[in-house]
């Protein structure tokens, strides 16, 4: 018998959408160049707020929101791929392995872009491109523009995965991540999910961590 169940968090379903906008923000805004930079490192550095909040998030948060619940080894991925593994609350294992891939390439490009510069106009640098040598920052800004592209790829991966689940699996990804509850078989066991005073108390040390590292360098 299927069952809706609440599997995602509030903090952990708003990370993910503003994740969204300031992503969709930040592409906006670097493609556009001049005064745009501006709003572009504003967008990287929450971000990058964010980016750490979920670090955080994924061992101090709800059940579902922890690397543990859903980081799995190649033995469990090529069990899933089989079809013997259980459906369970939250990432599956696939899913789990391409959350762990687009932290990491966002941590990559956020950190690459504090260090760029602008080196058409020379009018604009990132936040910390004043603690390395100009040309390395000409560098660090090629490699920024460049591997932007591999964020592209793994987003339309992403994008590409959510609907062969609805087309071929009729399973709705993207309804759980807007309204918390997933469908499930049978009985599973409840789920730990963090109040929000911890959720406020994460986000709080992430802004103010961020803000550290950009104005005390």
């Amino acid at each position: 018998m299927e069952k809706m169940i609440k599997v995602w968090d509030a903090p952990t379903r708003l990370f993910h959408w503003s994740l969204v906008l300031l992503f969709a923000g930040m592409w906006f805004t670097g493609e556009q160049g001049g005064d745009w930079l501006h709003y572009h490192v504003w967008c990287g550095e929450a971000i990058a707020a964010l980016l750490l909040f979920r670090l955080i998030w994924g061992v101090v948060g709800s059940e579902t929101a922890r690397f543990r619940q859903f980081v799995k080894g190649p033995a469990t991925i090529r069990r899933y791929l089989r079809g013997g593994q259980a459906e369970q609350p939250g990432h599956n294992p696939l899913g789990g392995l391409m959350v762990v891939a687009l932290l990491l390439v966002l941590l990559v490009q956020v950190g690459s872009g504090l260090f760029s510069s602008d080196v058409d106009s020379y009018t604009f640098d990132g936040p910390l491109a004043k603690l390395i040598a100009s040309g390395l920052s000409e560098a660090v800004t090629g490699f920024h523009k460049l591997f932007f592209n591999i964020i592209l790829l793994l987003v339309a991966m992403h994008v590409a995965a959510i609907i062969a689940y609805r087309v071929l699996k009729k399973q709705n990804l993207v309804r759980p991540m807007l309204t918390g509850y997933q469908p499930l078989q049978g009985k599973p066991a409840p789920l730990y999910f963090r109040g929000w005073p911890v959720a406020l108390l994460t986000l709080l040390l992430s802004c103010g961590g961020v803000w550290l590292l950009l104005t005390r360098l």
